[in-house]
């Protein structure tokens, strides 16, 4: 064995453990489901119900009021409060089973004097740990034996690799310096060593940052806003609307059924049950008021939602994450693995006499196999190649894995040959070179073209002959172009010259072509940026990449069009900007180069200052502040936990058309809401007006309390269950978000709600008072006789249930075609003739409790007529809207 120390025993593994902790990483605080349930108990809208439910609860033990009504509506909290909390709770176990999956790492450690393989979290303060090319560092230490290269993007944001070495011995760990420590989460890329733990768990950096992100700020979200305002608005309405309730009942039994004296006159018992029964109809209406199926929508459509995005690879960690990604104005996103591919890949070879090839097999032959000879004999990785078609690299950096990758089909062939010298890359010399001697005796270079080419004076044609390179004029103006697209280049030539004792760069070089290299765009990359922005988002690339290569990505990715302003900072250049003047080019800051994680927070800061609702993606554990300060923070699935945990939403295939997928979702969620809202104040407000005005045409209880009640559990709780199925449509992402500040109901909604409740009423009070519908709805009674009185009411409640019922069509769509996307809904298809068939069935044998009495085929047709009536009328209003308005629909 290269490397050999004695460890620690049992006995220090234990007696250090307890000193130092273990290496255990505490997450977040994993919320229970009662932990869950109790924190969605404290919406404002469920508090309302909460003490709606205590109020029915109250006048059914004094006996005014039924059972039923409670629980109708005890019902509707549990449902909401339930769903919401199971939701939320099944996808955060979920999450923290890809967390366990992390905690099963397997560690090479000594332990007394073996090679031993344990669990991450058993490691301590003072094991000595074996680090080999792939293995990420699992604790913080000093490296104590070998030499490594480091990858520690997931720290520090660099894509660089960094270079440690061992501790000179005897010397004092504290004289350590940055050239011999390695931090966890970093990745070991070349070389082995043996590190001696310094800090495990918490007390490492990794741990630290991840309890700084716990003090992350927090807001409410969008919806969570608007939902405390309406949820004020409607306590005031339903308060208002039971005072005048109560004054109008009152004043019909004293002022216009009877005058003040002869009322008073009467016993006290009377006057007492009068007043009385005006208290309880006012509650009622207060009850009404409350939306009870707002809540327990909202739960079922954030958690359908969840599952169709679990299915487009998006884990939800958090239900609100889902509306908060739909109102976004703002997104900061990371290029690499994102917009990107995440790996170099070669994009272009550019043969030595200047001619460009895109594929492997489109390269003459005889170079062909010159160029992988070259790229297989000259290079310091392992080659597995046990499966041919997936070849395994082992020491190989980013670009050697590229060049390999490419050349994968030559990779298995045995060149019968033997190195007689090397001579490594490094960034002074920018080439690395290989002595090889048997079947070919040649030097094999690779390096920067800038210095490789000064020593090429031939070049291998097609026929694999060697020419005079007197011109190096077109590859010079090739390689322009290619680094104008943040291509890397990297030539490849061969000479007969022996490695020389200086390790110069031999001369007489034969060039057999230039490497270009990318990491490409993801295909979708082009069109998903495009819908962000057509969404209104304003996307700012943060990158590690240095200014030209980031402005050529964003150019590729379309972040550059449309906007003659665009600009693209450094790191450097946005330090020197004052919070103001950053606030000011933000509208047009389009990419951040060489980005720091301190420039993602403070941008996320100067955002969420101008009342932009804010994303941010992140992978490393340096983005996990940002991520956690964003409204919305979107983890990557290749990234670190840390960064998982501080996240709202996990993208599970890192990709940003993932992302714009939540938008979709978060936007239909925000319409679903809008559109129970417009059904649902339509019935309070139609209800509430009614009871209002009943008494003034003589009617003390048009609608009875049950019958309200009824109405309210039905309609309310199955109506939000039918409009939380509605489709995702594409052409949410066509229109602006909504801002933070902007109410849940919008100046269109009002009209729609106003206008059909009052139409409503009106039409109401007109079935109420009509001579007509007396005698249509007699049931060849006398008018005005008991059982003619039965028919009418029976005939009005039907009348008023089914006109609420066929405007959910009209509130489903904004557009005039009522029947739009109907059967990508198949909750609104199943639930809304479900819907009318209990009413009917109810009606028809409601009796005393709901006051109805069975209706005739004819006088149902008469019913349903008349309930049409809101159908024409909001087409007739969403007509004239388009014309003097503009169609909202965004074709």
């Amino acid at each position: 064995m290269k490397f050999s120390f004695e460890g620690l025993t049992p006995s220090q593994v234990q007696s250090s453990r307890e000193i130092h902790g273990s290496n255990g990483i505490a997450a977040h605080d994993t919320e229970s489901f009662m932990d869950k349930l109790m924190e969605n108990l404290k919406d404002p809208i469920i508090i309302i119900l909460l003490v709606a439910l205590l109020i029915t609860v109250v006048l059914w033990v004094f006996g005014y009021a039924e059972w039923y009504e409670s629980v109708g509506i005890g019902l509707a909290v549990v449902l909401a409060t339930w769903v919401a909390a199971w939701s939320e709770y099944s996808n955060e176990q979920s999450f923290q089973r890809l967390l366990a999956e992390a905690s099963q790492i397997r560690v090479k450690v000594f332990r007394e004097g073996q090679l031993v393989e344990i669990l991450i979290d058993e490691l301590v303060v003072g094991d000595y740990i074996l680090l080999q090319p792939g293995d990420t560092v699992p604790v913080d230490g000093i490296v104590v034996a070998g030499h490594a290269e480091f990858d520690e993007a997931a720290l520090t944001g660099e894509s660089e690799p960094v270079k440690r070495k061992a501790l000179p011995e005897n010397t004092p760990p504290e004289q350590a310096d940055e050239h011999h420590k390695v931090y966890r989460a970093s990745l070991v890329t070349d070389g082995e060593i043996v590190m001696h733990t310094t800090a495990v768990g918490e007390k490492t950096q990794y741990g630290q940052t991840m309890k700084a992100i716990v003090s992350a700020e927090d807001r409410l979200s969008p919806l969570q806003v608007k939902l405390s305002v309406l949820g004020q608005q409607i306590a005031k309405f339903g308060y208002f609307g039971a005072t005048f309730i109560f004054l109008a009942f009152i004043f019909n039994k004293i002022a216009l059924q009877s005058d003040m004296n002869v009322y008073f006159a009467q016993s006290v018992g009377v006057i007492i049950s009068d007043f009385v029964t005006a208290a309880i109809l006012a509650i009622i209406v207060i009850v009404v008021a409350v939306p009870e199926g707002l809540p327990m929508m909202i739960a079922m459509v954030l958690a359908l939602n969840m599952k169709k995005l679990l299915r487009e690879k998006v884990l939800v960690r958090k239900l609100l994450g889902i509306e908060t990604a739909g109102s976004l104005n703002i997104l900061f996103t990371d290029k690499t693995g994102t917009l990107t591919q995440g790996s170099l890949s070669v994009s272009q070879f550019v043969a030595g006499s200047g001619q460009p090839f895109e594929q492997l097999n489109d390269i003459p032959e005889k170079v062909r196999s010159m160029v992988a000879f070259a790229l297989r004999n000259n290079t310091s990785a392992v080659i597995d190649t046990s499966d041919p078609k997936h070849p395994k690299f082992v020491g190989a950096d980013r670009t050697e894995q590229a060049l390999l990758r490419f050349v994968t089909p030559y990779l298995a062939q045995d060149d019968g040959i033997k190195v007689v010298d090397m001579i490594q890359f490094s960034s002074a010399r920018k080439f690395s070179a290989t002595q090889v001697t048997g079947a070919s005796a040649l030097t094999l270079v690779k390096g920067a073209p800038e210095v490789v080419l000064k020593n090429c004076t031939h070049y291998l044609d097609a026929e694999g002959n060697t020419q005079a390179l007197t011109d190096q004029a077109h590859l010079q103006t090739a390689m322009e172009g290619l680094s104008n697209r943040a291509m890397r280049l990297l030539a490849i030539a061969v000479t007969e010259t022996p490695i020389n004792e200086d390790q110069h760069l031999p001369e007489r070089l034969t060039l057999l072509g230039i490497f270009a290299m990318r990491d490409e765009l993801r295909t979708t990359s082009y069109q998903s940026v495009k819908s962000a922005k057509e969404a209104g988002i304003h996307v700012i690339m943060i990158t590690g990449d240095a200014k030209a290569t980031a402005q050529a990505i964003a150019r590729d990715v379309g972040l550059l069009e449309d906007d003659s302003k665009a600009t693209i900072l450094t790191s450097s250049e946005l330090a020197e900007l004052s919070d103001e003047q950053v606030k000011a080019i933000l509208p047009h800051l389009y990419v951040v180069a060489r980005a720091f994680p301190t420039d993602k927070s403070r941008l996320v800061r100067l955002a969420k200052s101008l009342g932009l609702v804010v994303g941010m993606t992140g992978d490393g554990v340096n983005d996990a502040p940002a991520v956690k300060n964003a409204d919305v923070g979107f983890a990557m699935g290749s990234g670190t936990e840390m960064t998982k945990e501080a996240s709202d939403i996990v993208i599970l295939d890192d990709n940003f058309s993932s992302l714009i997928k939540s938008v979709l979702y978060g936007r239909t969620l925000f319409k679903s809401i809008r559109k129970f809202l417009i059904f649902q104040l339509t019935v309070n407000i139609s209800a509430i007006t009614v009871a209002f005005l009943g008494p003034f045409f003589g009617f003390d209880l048009p609608l009875t309390m049950t019958q309200l009640l009824w109405l309210n559990i039905i309609m309310d709780t199955f109506a939000g269950l039918a409009f939380a199925g509605e489709a995702a449509l594409q052409r949410y992402l066509k229109e602006n978000p909504i801002p933070r500040d902007e109410p849940l109901i919008s100046k269109d909604m009002w009209s729609s709600i106003l206008l059909n409740g009052f139409v409503v009423a009106a039409v109401s009070i007109l079935f109420l008072t009509s001579d007509f519908t007396q005698h249509w709805f007699s049931g060849g009674y006398e008018v005005g006789s008991p059982e003619a009185q039965a028919k009418f009411l029976t005939a009005f409640f039907a009348f008023f249930v089914f006109v609420h019922i066929f405007n959910t069509f009209n509130a489903r769509t904004e557009g005039l075609n009522l029947f739009a996307h109907f059967f990508e809904n198949r909750l609104f298809s199943i639930i809304m003739p479900s819907i009318m068939l209990i009413q009917v069935i109810f009606i028809t044998y409601g009796g005393e409790i709901l006051r109805t009495v069975g209706l005739s085929v004819e006088e149902w047709l008469y019913v349903l007529a008349m309930a049409l009536v809101l159908v024409p009328v909001d087409l007739a209003r969403k007509l004239i809207r388009n014309m003097l308005f503009g169609n909202p629909v965004q074709q």
